[in-house]
């Protein structure tokens, strides 16, 4: 299972509870889309999850800048994210970014609202905050493969409150490009 979280929000802890805990501590890795605030706070979100690939917010202080990249590309099982915390220019932004880096979905946050959707052949996700709503819901995203049978690939996915309620399901189909490492 690949996790996605974001806007953590802490000087300290991880602030992770519940079934984003139980999410971070089970995944093969994890993506969070930016906005730690203080190393402390990576350093114990990364005590948590077995690998994760994050990228700094707009609140991160300046070692926390030093530490991580503004963007990064990942995968996971074929299908390749653009992470990024928040870029100007809203979707067409976010669906340019990932056309550049040849992604299958890009991975933000910044506004706290979790929501997935298509934007011109790339995913947009924004797993939401997982600590601060901000007037929606706490949440966090859950990828799985999806079975081979069929010829079929890509990953099924969800976006979940740390109550474990599943409120949204999408899926991410890899495009025919060339894979990164």
């Amino acid at each position: 299972m690949l996790a996605i979280v974001s806007d953590t929000h802490s000087t300290g802890g991880h602030r992770l509870s519940g079934a984003t805990l139980t999410a971070v501590r089970e995944a093969e890795a994890v993506i969070h889309a930016g906005d730690f605030h203080r190393e402390s706070a990576v350093e114990a979100f990364a005590e948590e999850a077995g690998t994760l690939r994050a990228v700094h917010g707009n609140n991160a202080d300046a070692a926390l800048r030093d530490r991580l990249p503004e963007t990064r590309t990942v995968e996971y099982a074929g299908v390749r994210f653009a992470v990024v915390h928040t870029l100007r220019g809203g979707r067409t932004a976010l669906r340019l970014f990932g056309r550049e880096r040849d992604a299958d979905a890009v991975v933000f946050g910044h506004t706290h609202r979790p929501t997935v959707e298509e934007a011109g052949g790339v995913t947009l996700v924004n797993p939401g905050s997982h600590t601060q709503p901000r007037g929606n819901r706490t949440a966090h995203a859950e990828l799985e493969t999806v079975d081979e049978e069929g010829d079929e690939t890509g990953l099924r996915g969800r976006l979940v409150t740390p109550g474990g309620e599943t409120f949204e399901r999408f899926r991410i189909d890899p495009s025919a490009g060339d894979e990164c490492e």
